[in-house]
């Protein structure tokens, strides 16, 4: 194969089967000559096995030197991230009935706790009296003609904030808890690959030690 200019860029993410064999075409996106981006695309960089595990970080030397060895002429200009989080996704055991009322009972109690709990300390039954009496001009130890609308408005309120009713959304706009996720998920696919690359950088010290 005659000298030739490919780009390539490492994807940030893959998700992959049990037993799935990886190749460069999913591993990165090549741009360059058809017939060389099909034959560099079907090199085997890894075959996923049970002692994976869950995560496998691919880095791009490895991809490189794959390169490297089946078509040395190839002038390779790399772009972007220098690994590849491969996540490999086993089957998950379906949701049973009791399992998910569990769950909802628990994040319900919860979550209703923390709200009377918020509401105790900035005793907000006193501010509904104080409010009820200013606009009527009479006290009243239980206006539920605030706290009503209050209890609808907070939950409609929630729903509005999470942007979200059960899997629907309203708009495509992200709400804060997807932002958080978001962020969440950068930490530890950064965390993953730093701790990969500690772990690559102690075996090797290792293994010039022995």
């Amino acid at each position: 194969m005659d000298a030739e200019a490919v780009y390539l860029r490492m994807r940030h993410k893959l998700h992959v089967s049990p037993n799935q064999t990886v190749r460069i075409k999913d591993l990165a996106q090549i741009v360059g000559p058809d017939l060389v981006i099909e034959k560099i695309g079907q090199i085997i960089i890894h075959k996923i096995t049970i002692h994976d595990k869950n995560i496998v970080i691919i880095d791009l030397m490895k991809v490189l030197k794959a390169i490297r060895d089946e078509y040395p002429s190839i002038d390779i200009q790399t772009i972007g991230t220098a690994q590849t989080i491969i996540e490999v996704q086993y089957k998950k055991p379906k949701m049973t009935g009791v399992y998910f009322v569990i769950v909802w009972l628990l994040l319900f109690i919860g979550a209703a706790l923390a709200i009377m709990n918020f509401h105790e300390d900035v005793s907000m039954q006193e501010v509904h009296q104080k409010i009820y009496y200013i606009v009527t001009g009479r006290e009243n130890d239980y206006p539920l003609l605030l706290q009503i609308p209050y209890s609808l408005g907070l939950g409609l309120g929630m729903v509005l904030f999470f942007n979200h009713i059960f899997k629907k959304r309203f708009n495509e706009e992200p709400s804060p808890l997807d932002v958080e996720m978001f962020n969440y998920q950068q930490d530890l696919d950064q965390y993953v690959v730093m701790n990969e690359n500690s772990e690559n950088e102690k075996k090797t010290h290792d293994n010039q030690n022995t």
